[in-house]
């Protein structure tokens, strides 16, 4: 075979080959150009007069089968529509033995077989245009990038230049940066799930199921977050939210909000207000950082949700019917951005809803509108029912989330369940207006006499209970202002008593002197009861209440 035929011929060198040839340079004329006292060497006259610059060799004339021979890089030619091998080079032969000439390249090259360069062998001849094969490891240890390239031949036969390139280093350079960020985005997953509940809380009234799904292996892990916490007095708080960014860093910043969630929540504060505080805090953190979130508070007394947004997407609420409504407002800007002055509003959710907090992972998609995404998980959870973790796996399914998903997803999911039959009995409810000044001491005391024997509570319970009223009812008579309302309260696992009144200011527990005469209702309270606490009400006022845990019926 003529190697020179497959080399390129640079512009202009058919013109300067032909000129020499009309023009031939002697040796003597070069020597009698330079010759004589103060000449101009000849090729800086050529410069001073504009003559052409010295000829270059043809291309044609290079030797490429030496060049070929001598380049690093592995070179195999091979012919025909089976590619019989013609020709390796050195390198090739150092790099995986001697190779038989005239023979098939699936016999005589097997690595290339192995390597799946057949089918690229075909299509470049086929196409008659180059083809690569992008950083492959081979038998020998060593990673290669290999281009087919096709070489018309006089014969007729298409033959291919197989040519590969060593690029082991920037492989396994490549190898070692996927390596760290695998073990980044690990150290980051980790600290996501440690920081995220482990268990959620279980309140009497609410049955609830959580998912949390990190974003797909090339994707680095978000600072999405859930959390469930229980208040006392039969209510629950129930949070999510997402923090701007990814990796180990918005891992942090939330596992720092969420930690501060939980203790802003034991304070009982309306919704708006927890998130007020959360806005400064998450400022203080990273001025640069910020977080969208939803808070909301569930009491089972008045049947719905209660909730404040920054910047989050809105709840989604499911009635008894399957109709399901979307809590757009109040939404205020995401926390971290200050100076702004957030509002709670509410949504109804009556025995037999359900309710969906989820983070924009779940909706949001590439070149699609993010209302069309929430107007799909309405369409979804209006037919998904059974329990809060089949609706939760259900939506999560239906929004198409899998494994290599392009960002983080949480989901919580919280039922009322419409309790009926045997199970209705465990959880009932009585009130008493508190009328008549000092004579409803005693008429709340009998009032709760009566309910705690119609609901048969242990001789035990009941005189605590009675007791316990006695207190919080005393307090409210000399602390508070009218109106004022008892309510009882039980549930299949506690009994709640809870006494409101129209004055704001929250009692708090102090040590009495033997020589004082009050002072000691709160305290006999704490003393008797698994639980107590007291918040402020909406519109004014107060809301003070006591709990005992039931004792668990004997098998």
């Amino acid at each position: 075979m003529n190697f020179t035929r497959w080399s390129a011929r640079l512009p202009g060198t058919q013109r300067r080959a032909t000129a020499r040839a009309e023009h031939p340079v002697t040796l003597t004329d070069r020597r009698s150009e330079s010759s004589g006292q103060g000449s101009v060497p000849a090729a800086r006259a050529e410069r001073l007069t504009g003559g052409d610059p010295p000829p270059l060799p043809a291309v044609d004339e290079l030797p490429a089968r030496e060049v070929l021979d001598r380049v690093p890089a592995l070179v195999a030619l091979v012919h025909g529509p089976d590619h019989r091998l013609a020709y390796v080079n050195g390198a090739y032969t150092a790099a995986f033995g001697a190779r038989p000439l005239g023979e098939p390249a699936a016999e005589a090259l097997p690595e290339l077989r192995d390597l799946g360069l057949m089918p690229l062998l075909d299509q470049a001849q086929r196409s008659g245009k180059p083809r690569t094969l992008k950083s492959r490891k081979a038998p020998d240890g060593r990673s290669y990038t290999f281009t087919c390239t096709p070489v018309p031949e006089n014969h007729g036969e298409g033959a291919v230049l197989v040519f590969a390139t060593d690029v082991t280093d920037h492989a396994e350079a490549a190898e070692r940066l996927r390596a760290s960020e695998r073990r980044q985005r690990e150290t980051a997953v980790t600290l996501q799930r440690s920081l995220l509940p482990q268990e959620l809380e279980e309140p009497d009234d609410l049955r609830i199921a959580a998912t949390y799904h990190p974003g797909g292996t090339e994707a680095a892990v978000g600072g999405d977050w859930y959390d469930v916490i229980t208040l006392g007095g039969g209510r629950t708080a129930l949070v999510i939210g997402d923090v701007m960014g990814r990796g180990v860093r918005a891992a942090a910043v939330m596992g720092q909000l969420r930690t501060a969630v939980r203790a802003y929540a034991r304070l009982d504060l309306p919704p708006h207000e927890i998130l007020q505080l959360l806005d400064g805090l998450a400022m203080e953190i990273d001025a640069n950082q910020i977080a969208t979130c939803v808070y909301a508070i569930h009491d089972p007394n008045e049947g719905r949700l209660v909730y404040a947004s920054a910047g989050h997407l809105p709840i989604l609420v499911r009635d008894e019917s399957g109709t399901v409504r979307r809590a757009d407002e109040p939404t205020g800007p995401p926390l971290g951005t200050g100076g702004w002055i957030h509002a709670s509003g509410s949504v109804p959710l009556g025995p037999g809803s359900t309710a969906v907090l989820y983070t924009d992972g779940l909706v949001e998609r590439r070149n699609e509108d993010l209302d069309e995404g929430i107007a799909a998980l309405e369409r979804a959870l209006a037919g998904a029912t059974g329990s809060p973790q089949v609706v939760c796996d259900r939506l999560v399914r239906s929004a198409g989330v899998t494994a290599d998903h392009d960002d983080d997803v949480a989901v919580l999911v919280l039922q009322h369940p419409a309790r009926t039959g045997p199970d209705r009995e465990l959880f009932r409810n009585a009130a008493l207006e508190l009328l008549g000044g000092v004579e409803a001491a005693p008429r709340a005391r009998a009032f709760a006499s009566g309910v705690l024997t119609s609901w048969r509570f242990p001789a035990e319970l009941h005189d605590l209970g009675v007791l316990a009223t006695s207190e919080l009812v005393a307090n409210s008579l000399q602390h508070g202002v009218p109106p004022m309302r008892l309510r009882l309260r039980r549930t299949d696992r506690r009994l709640i008593i809870e006494v409101t009144d129209g004055d704001d200011h929250l009692p708090r527990r102090r040590r009495a002197e033997p020589a004082d005469e009050s002072g000691r209702g709160i305290a006999i309270v704490a003393t008797i009861a698994s639980g107590w606490g007291s918040r402020r009400t909406p519109g004014g006022g107060k809301a003070v209440w006591c709990e005992f845990v039931l004792p668990r019926p004997t098998d």
